[in-house]
């Protein structure tokens, strides 16, 4: 079995969970769009853009969470691999 055949998936409340922000993170990213579009002040548009970002790491972090459980708990991949894997990603995520 290689890395690509170990799946993690999100449980259902979780998967829920992150919909429901993935969602309001949508609507925020509208919300923006019609600033720019409507002239907007800078100073309003970036604090916006600032609140997405806070809100994508938010749910990057619950994502991770949730891959870096299912991932130590999977006895069939070393531990070693494991956390270098998990750390590549909170890297990446960043």
């Amino acid at each position: 079995m290689t890395d690509q055949d170990h799946v993690h998936t999100l449980s259902d409340p979780r998967r829920d969970e992150v919909l429901l922000r993935l969602r309001k993170i949508e609507g925020q990213v509208r919300g923006i769009q019609r600033m720019v579009e409507a002239g907007r002040d800078c100073r309003e548009i970036v604090t916006q853009v600032a609140a997405v970002k806070s809100a994508l790491s938010s749910v990057s972090s619950v994502v991770l969470q949730c891959y870096a459980q299912g991932c130590l708990g999977d006895s069939e991949v070393p531990q070693e691999q494991t956390i270098a894997e998990l750390i590549a990603l909170f890297q990446g995520a960043k």
